[in-house]
């Protein structure tokens, strides 16, 4: 059987994008305009990231305030080290507080310059 010959406006049948075409035997010719216009840049702001960082930074202090210190002898439990309200209260606070950081951060809309 001979080969066919694919022209740079021709694609087989099964690759061929959704567009409006023109069908011969088992070639499709694909209109050359976009379907879609493009966007261009980014999806969040200088701002938006700013307001991401600053919620990481947040979250991390929170982490650390959470993180255990070392105890003197492993073998005694020490109740106020493990149930001080460093741990218990402020960082899963500033850990909540991070994390609405990054949901404010994540749907802050930038503002319009007209």
């Amino acid at each position: 059987m001979a080969e066919k010959k694919i022209t740079s406006t021709q694609v087989p049948a099964s690759a061929a994008p959704k567009t409006t075409a023109t069908t011969s035997t088992s070639h499709v010719r694909v209109s050359t305009t976009p379907a879609t216009k493009s966007t261009s840049g980014t999806i969040f702001t200088k701002e938006n990231y700013k307001w991401m960082i600053i919620g990481l930074v947040i979250i991390a202090i929170g982490m650390f305030l959470m993180a255990g210190g070392k105890s003197t002898d492993p073998h005694v439990f020490e109740q106020k080290e493990v149930y001080s309200p460093r741990r218990i209260t402020i960082a899963p606070l500033l850990i909540a507080i991070g994390l609405g950081m990054q949901v404010f951060a994540i749907f802050k809309k930038p503002k319009k310059f007209n």
